[in-house]
């Protein structure tokens, strides 16, 4: 008798509203996959197959391919049938670009990217926190050989980049703990700052510095100077950097090269129409 019930239940013709509600909630999950798909791919200028991208978005073979086949008709993703393989596509760079454009001060940093580069010879870069993570959003490339970590439009983690120390030593104590809890505290290498307390002294360094050093925390043989710009509340609007090899940023030349970071940055403050927290 029950299992008659049980059965009888099952077959109840749904109602209007939870037939729209069960689509909503299946177009909500495709967009949902879509992005994942979107996302994985960005990680790797190289592509990905289809079997790989499976297996990186934890999505079915069948349901990856029905999704990049609506991405494709939309331009987000294109496929490389010599390589077999998926990349991002123009549309994708097309809305990606709008957030630079939001951010208007990418064109007002050019000429002090470029005049730090001149200055110091290595990669200039302009980043952003979003979301506690910090993405690039332009750079001017040194005219040295160059091995770039994050690529323009790449996301790392706020405690395993020069940038990120920077901003993160405008936050505070309460602040900071909230993104180790959120986010924790990587080792990417061996000199990687894996200790709250080891990263709170650091960050004390750098408030009276003026200027942040990632020292091959994210990847072996490279640095980065940062130094934080700031907007018209004296809070943390973006941050600018220096990036190379150790051989070319070597110990003398870190305490000159971040006086001329915290200096273009201040430059960029200003010009932004931002003001610079007043000491202590």
């Amino acid at each position: 008798m029950s299992k008659n019930v049980i059965r009888h239940k099952s077959l109840e013709p749904r109602s209007p509203s939870e037939a729209e509600h069960e689509a909503r909630d299946g177009g909500v999950q495709s967009v949902d996959r879509a992005l994942s798909i979107l996302e994985t791919l960005a990680e790797d200028d190289e592509g990905y197959r289809l079997s790989d991208l499976a297996i990186r978005t934890g999505l079915s073979a069948s349901t990856v391919h029905r999704l990049l086949a609506t991405l494709e008709s939309r331009r987000f993703v294109q496929f490389d049938r010599a390589e077999s393989k998926w990349h991002v596509g123009v549309r994708s760079f097309t809305v990606g670009a709008s957030f630079a454009r939001r951010r208007n001060f990418s064109t007002q940093a050019i000429p002090y990217l470029r005049k730090l580069r001149d200055l110091t010879r290595e990669t200039a870069n302009l980043a952003v926190v979003d979301d506690e993570f910090i993405i690039v959003l332009t750079r001017m490339e040194s005219r040295e050989i160059m091995r770039s970590l994050t690529q323009v439009g790449g996301r790392v983690p706020m405690v395993t980049s020069g940038v990120g120390k920077a901003v993160l030593a405008t936050y505070s104590d309460e602040d900071v703990g909230a993104v180790i809890r959120h986010h924790g505290m990587p080792r990417l290498t061996e000199k990687s700052i894996v200790r709250p307390s080891d990263l709170f002294k650091e960050l004390e360094k750098i408030r009276k510095q003026g200027f942040a050093l990632d020292d091959e925390e994210a990847c072996m043989g490279l640095r980065c100077i940062a130094a934080v710009v700031y907007n018209d509340c004296a809070e943390p609007l973006a941050a600018i950097s220096v990036s190379g090899m150790t051989s070319r940023l070597t110990n003398d030349r870190l305490t000159e090269i971040g006086q001329i970071v915290r200096e273009v940055a201040g430059e960029l403050t200003l010009a932004l129409g931002g003001v610079m927290p007043k000491p202590g």
